[in-house]
């Protein structure tokens, strides 16, 4: 149902112990926790994900494999500090984020993820959630759109098109939503760059939170490990990787207060908190690439508690 991207390069990045306790913070479809999961003896492994189906699907899987090592707790990763410390955890010795979305969310029309395939403006992870796609394409002023559009697509033609969709409103579904976009835009420009892509993600993005979710929850996670424990982030996306990088950045440098002193005067608390793994971050392998194309934009960076 769905190809987990950089699997086996973030579960070595994880340097996981059998008798560790590890969060798949983004569980999906399993396919990331699966091989956790395989690798646990006496530890235990805690995931996270909001969407119901995938919850199902995740918990019959995990269950083969070990039914005692694992607990899946339907929640954003937001509350990932609040939900393990209500279960008795307040230290872990691994996170891993797979910030892409998976197939079968996307492959399913209904859901209104995918610009290719008709279906009512939805795109929420979270099913219970009230605030959809619908809300933001029809109910965001021009200004807002606009600012959505060029913040998180980096759309040259940002004005245009959310002038195209509150001039076309109310807009329903997503193939509305693609025709509007098609005519809001230079016919040569829609046919080479094909804007409707990167518009849905923005709105995705702004339906979900993502980015500010992402941005909330990495210190929690840093703060979090046990000394050798390690982060895994898989990011699709420049302005998630730029999240990952400058807070990874920031924890593994001395606090800029204390530059200039010795290694042994510097108080215990303005110390780096993270060594990097890969300065660089690790991307699929040309084979990767040749089975899956949806993992060309996917980067992986590792950290570890010091």
């Amino acid at each position: 149902m769905h190809y987990s991207v950089l699997l086996n390069e973030s579960i070595e990045g994880l340097n996981i112990k059998p008798d560790g306790i590890y969060v798949d913070a983004t569980l999906g479809y399993a396919g990331h926790s699966s091989k956790i999961l395989e690798k646990l003896t006496t530890g235990h492994l805690y995931a996270f994900d909001q969407d119901e189906k995938a919850v199902k699907y995740s918990f019959d899987k995990l269950e083969k494999i070990n039914p005692h090592n694992f607990t899946i707790i339907k929640s954003n990763f937001l509350s990932l500090k609040e939900r393990l410390n209500e279960l008795g955890v307040t230290k872990v010795d691994g996170i891993l984020f797979d910030l892409g979305f998976s197939s079968p969310q996307i492959d399913d029309a209904s859901r209104g993820f995918s610009f290719m395939k008709d279906a009512p403006l939805d795109m929420r992870m979270n099913q219970d959630d009230k605030f959809s796609a619908y809300d933001v394409v029809n109910k965001y002023k021009i200004e807002e759109l606009s600012n959505i559009f060029y913040k998180y697509a980096e759309e040259k033609f940002s004005k245009s098109i959310a002038k195209g969709i509150v001039d076309n409103r109310p807009i329903n579904t997503t193939l509305e939503l693609v025709n509007v976009i098609k005519r809001s835009v230079p016919m040569k420009y829609y046919l080479t760059n094909h804007p409707e892509r990167e518009i849905f993600q923005a709105i995705r993005i702004e339906v979900n939170s993502e980015l500010d979710v992402l941005q909330g929850v990495l210190p929690d996670a840093i703060n979090m490990l046990n000394p050798g424990g390690r982060i895994c982030v898989i990011t699709f996306h420049s302005l998630e990787d730029r999240i990952v990088k400058q807070e990874f950045k920031k924890n593994s440098e001395v606090n800029s207060l204390v530059r200039g002193l010795k290694e042994d005067e510097i108080p215990d608390e303005f110390k780096p908190k993270l060594k990097l793994i890969n300065k660089k971050p690790i991307v699929a392998s040309e084979k990767e690439l040749e089975e899956n194309s949806r993992s060309k934009s996917a980067k992986l960076r590792i950290v570890e508690r010091v």
